[in-house]
């Protein structure tokens, strides 16, 4: 074994280690990646690095994205959009069977398509459609399931934060993976609502229909989500015109979402003051782990292990979707054990030469690979989202929560089968940007 092969092998071995120690997972890639870089370069370039890096990371302005769709995200979140998209759905289809638990799949989608995180969704849901579920006598599993699963949505629809990280980390256009990550995440909804409608026809009693409100109610509730409706066709339509770039997008999102908040007089100091601690903590979190990777990533490179590792793989003799599967599970294990922000960030800078080398599409890949860490967000043993939704309702147990997420796990997979078999599907919007 070369010398470099060792150190990078002892680098892997650190970093689990570290991370088991529960060593935040940016300092733990950082720390790794300038120590086994100083060992082979020498201990004056990896410290030049870690100033140089940190610095272009956080004035790049590519990376503005990030912060600018958490602020918009963080707006949206205090000014009760939730609870307005959850009301309205549940007014026009909520008196059907099984109608609350779409309409939490439809509300969860429209607030994702906003927020763009997962588990922002899951916890804001497991406290504004939970309850009403519950009232209505739909079991702990289902209410607690559907939720789960309609968070996980938060990671495909644009404006998505684990999509702008791939593409940063691969330097891909961010408008194309966001227009990528539509139709799936459209798809993604009309099965989990699909699947409801199985549960209802073989669980009629589980699920009963809720109060049903006269149409007057319902227009009343359904114009109130206008605010959200116009800011998500307002940033998504501008991106695919090319009207502006992601980065101006996330500004004008951020912009919108506040002005919208104070027309509607949702936004007071107190509210306003929270969400910019809210954006401001959690784009510290994004960039610490960004800034670990990119020194981790810098170790990689250094020892080669992206083009040994492309070498066995495409030498396994299993094909090029055989090598893609071997991903893929390696990613539904990897949900076991960290968050899907952290996935993407240890594992694309490995990964990714090796897909190009196997002639896969790079924005197509990405939805794949968004899907099965959406995937490792709710299946057992360990699911991020699952884990958010105990915090938040906590008289129930993680083993009600997988029996009622089992169902949507079965879908997951089929939805990523028929997404591999026809890349179209996610390809087609991005093709048609100018």
């Amino acid at each position: 074994m070369a010398e470099t092969d060792l150190v990078a092998l002892i680098g892997f071995v650190s970093l689990f280690a570290l991370m088991l120690l529960r060593v935040p997972v940016g300092m733990a890639m950082g720390l790794v990646g300038i120590t086994g870089y100083s060992f082979i370069a020498g201990a004056g370039p990896a410290l030049k690095l870690v100033g140089q890096t940190s610095m272009r990371t956080v004035t790049d302005y590519t990376f503005g994205v990030i912060p600018m769709f958490m602020l918009m995200g963080a707006f949206v979140s205090v000014s009760g959009v939730s609870r307005e998209l959850f009301k309205a759905a549940n007014s026009m289809i909520g008196h059907l069977r099984g109608g609350l638990g779409v309409a939490t799949v439809l509300a969860c989608g429209g607030f994702a398509a906003i927020c763009g995180s997962s588990v922002a969704t899951a916890a804001t849901f497991s406290s504004v459609a939970y309850p009403e579920m519950r009232r209505f006598g739909y079991p702990q599993s289902f209410s607690t399931g559907v939720i789960a699963a309609g968070g996980t949505l938060g990671a495909m629809l644009p404006p998505s934060t684990v999509l702008a990280v791939y593409a940063i980390l691969t330097q891909q256009d961010i408008g194309k993976l966001f227009m990528a990550g539509v139709i799936p995440g459209l798809f993604a909804m009309l099965l989990y609502v699909l699947t409801i409608f199985i549960i209802v026809k073989v669980r009629p009693e589980w699920l009963p229909g809720g109060e049903k409100k006269a149409w007057a109610e319902r227009l009343v509730d359904l114009k109130s989500v206008w605010a959200p409706l116009v800011l998500f066709l307002f940033v998504i339509g501008g991106l695919y015109g090319g009207f502006f770039t992601p980065t101006e997008a996330g500004g004008v999102g951020a912009s919108g979402a506040f002005l919208l908040g104070l027309i509607r007089g949702k936004l007071d100091r107190a509210k306003i003051k929270e969400a910019l601690l809210s954006a401001t903590r959690t784009a510290a979190a994004v960039f610490t782990v960004l800034i670990g990777a990119l020194m981790f990533g810098y170790f990689l490179t250094i020892t080669q292990t992206p083009q040994k590792l492309t070498a066995f793989l495409t030498g396994l003799g299993v094909g090029s979707y055989g090598v893609l599967a071997l991903i893929m599970v390696m990613y539904i294990v990897l949900g076991c054990l960290m968050d899907a922000m952290a996935m993407i960030i240890l594992t694309v800078p490995i990964i990714f030469p090796v897909v190009t080398q196997l002639g896969f599409d790079p924005i197509w890949f990405g939805i794949i690979i968004v899907m099965t860490v959406e995937l490792g967000l709710i299946h057992p043993p360990v699911g991020m989202n699952v884990f958010v939704i105990k915090s938040v309702v906590q008289d129930v147990s993680f083993t009600t929560i997988f029996k009622g997420v089992l169902p949507f796990v079965v879908t997951d997979i089929i939805r990523l089968v028929i997404l591999i078999s026809f890349p179209i599907i996610a390809l087609w919007l991005p093709g048609r940007m100018g």
